[in-house]
């Protein structure tokens, strides 16, 4: 029997390679292509960035101008909606808007930055009954798109369009709730998520928690790794959601992100000095000693290189990493951090490369080397205190590259620690955040490396896993059908009640 094909828009804040400041961006492009390969149809929804998308180089089309979008009983603002495609397909449309999303040089950071978001939300909604796109399911990812499950249960409930229309709302990063740090909001004047919305250019606006009413009305919600899931349960990492999210607790899932191997491979990848395999990883060799030679360490085989690549943050773990990075420059490592981020953290990195200028480096991130940094790599260090999912790990094991990682989050449900027993893992990981555990961790690691026979079969079983979007794309699909059962089920109680 053939699979039903699902109606399917995607709706996110940003969306490669139009828009890009973290790994959401890859979601959005990755998880469409992988569902309209499968065979359903997607569109994808995301805002106009005026300063940041070049209509011209990415050939977007005008689809309808001057659409008045009534934002509350007093207010409205005037849209236009532009069309393209992702390079693998998918159909976009992407909303403009001259003072919410065309003036500003960044994506993200404006004083009303949920006015624009509820902004967006609403014309996306305004978009699916322009287009009579009569949507299965609408994918709302990350706190920009948390309104549209509210806005359908409130004000779509006899569309022709939408109203059968469920939606799953997927958690990136459940820190980011609204426009900025909720915890910095009086409690007298945070969001209880059931509230009608304050008007449009009321300031109260800006206090509007997206993820709460997302939490609350959604048919269905996911993180992008099981043990995330279950994390924000637990008041330490539920940011303040964590009872709402166990109240819910039965339609909250976990599925692991995956990457693009076609945009990972180091047999194919032209950023690299030399292409390898599984098959001949002493030419990852090559890319070491190019790598050295590039950022000024001494080139040499006998050193383990470890690598970052990473926003410098506490999130990441640089506190731990600022602990016990001197130590490593004396202990015989070769060290590479690339990112941007905590000015601070960042200028302690540097004061310390100063004593060690052949074992340490500081640079800022840099798209077009990063797999040559995962090539040239022995080990990608991630000692994050949190990581929803991270994608860094799943790059760097397709390029031989060792995780060493603090095992929460996304970490835990994709880096095993290997066993010398038994020869199985693909990371080496530490459970205690503390910078002795993570010390201690490096220097496990350091004893296998040299160990050239069991460091080659770590290598190359580590090279030979697959984390590509097939199977989190089904799982993707296994959530939607639930969350459309859900809410038929919903609409059919609400219809016997009457």
């Amino acid at each position: 029997m053939a699979q039903k094909r699902l109606k399917i828009a995607s709706v996110s804040s940003e969306l490669h390679p139009f828009s890009k400041t973290g790994g959401l961006a890859d979601v959005a492009e990755s998880l469409p292509t992988a569902l309209q390969k499968m065979g359903h149809i997607v569109i994808c929804v995301t805002p106009l960035y005026g300063k940041i998308i070049d209509k011209q180089k990415f050939n977007l089309r005008l689809f309808k101008e001057g659409v008045k979008l009534i934002v509350d009983s007093e207010n409205y603002v005037v849209v236009n909606y532009w069309q393209g495609e992702l390079p693998s397909g998918p159909v976009v449309y992407f909303i403009e808007n001259e003072k919410y999303f065309s003036r500003k040089e960044n994506l993200y950071g404006s004083s009303h930055e949920n006015a624009r978001f509820i902004l967006f939300n609403i014309a996306t909604l305004k978009l699916l009954t322009l287009i009579k796109f009569r949507a299965d399911i609408i994918q709302c990812h990350d706190w920009h798109t948390g309104l549209i499950p509210y806005y359908l249960n409130r004000d779509f409930k006899t569309s022709s369009h939408l109203k059968k229309t469920a939606t799953l709302f997927t958690i990136h990063n459940i820190i980011y709730q609204l426009g900025h740090n909720w915890w910095i909001i009086p409690k007298e004047k945070r969001d209880d998520g059931k509230s009608r919305l304050p008007l449009f250019n009321n300031s109260d606006i800006e206090n509007i928690n997206f993820d709460k009413r997302a939490i609350l009305n959604a048919d269905l919600i996911n993180t992008v790794s099981e043990n995330y899931a279950k994390e924000i349960l637990n008041k330490e990492k539920g940011q303040g959601l964590n009872v709402l999210l166990a109240n819910r607790q039965d339609r909250l899932f976990g599925v692991v992100n995956g990457i693009e191997n076609s945009d990972y491979n180091p047999a194919t990848d032209p950023g690299l000095k030399a292409n390898y395999t599984y098959k001949n990883i002493e030419v990852k060799a090559v890319n070491k000693a190019h790598l050295q030679k590039k950022y000024g360490l001494s080139v040499t085989k006998k050193l383990p290189l470890l690598v970052m690549s990473s926003r410098i943050a506490f999130e990441k773990g640089f506190n731990l990493v600022l602990e016990v990075l001197e130590h490593l420059a004396r202990y015989d490592m070769q060290i590479i951090i690339m990112g941007d981020g905590d000015k601070n953290y960042i200028n302690q990195i540097v004061k310390i490369s100063r004593k060690y200028p052949k074992k340490l480096i500081w640079t800022p991130f840099d798209q077009k080397n990063e797999t040559l940094l995962y090539a040239g790599g022995d080990f990608l260090v991630l000692p994050s205190n949190t990581e929803p999912c991270g994608l860094n790990q799943l790059k760097a094991l397709r390029y031989g590259c060792i995780p060493i990682v603090h095992s929460i989050g996304g970490l835990k449900d994709t880096i095993d620690n290997f066993d010398f027993n038994n020869r199985l893992g693909n990371g080496f990981t530490f459970t205690n955040y503390s910078s002795l555990s993570f010390y201690g961790a490096i220097m496990r690691a350091r004893e296998y490396y040299k160990n050239q026979a069991i460091w080659k079969k770590l290598v190359t079983q580590s090279m030979r896993l697959s984390f590509s979007w097939d199977l989190p794309a089904k799982r993707y699909i296994q959530l939607f059908k639930k969350a459309i059962k859900l809410k038929q089920e919903s609409l059919a109680k609400t219809t016997n009640q009457n």
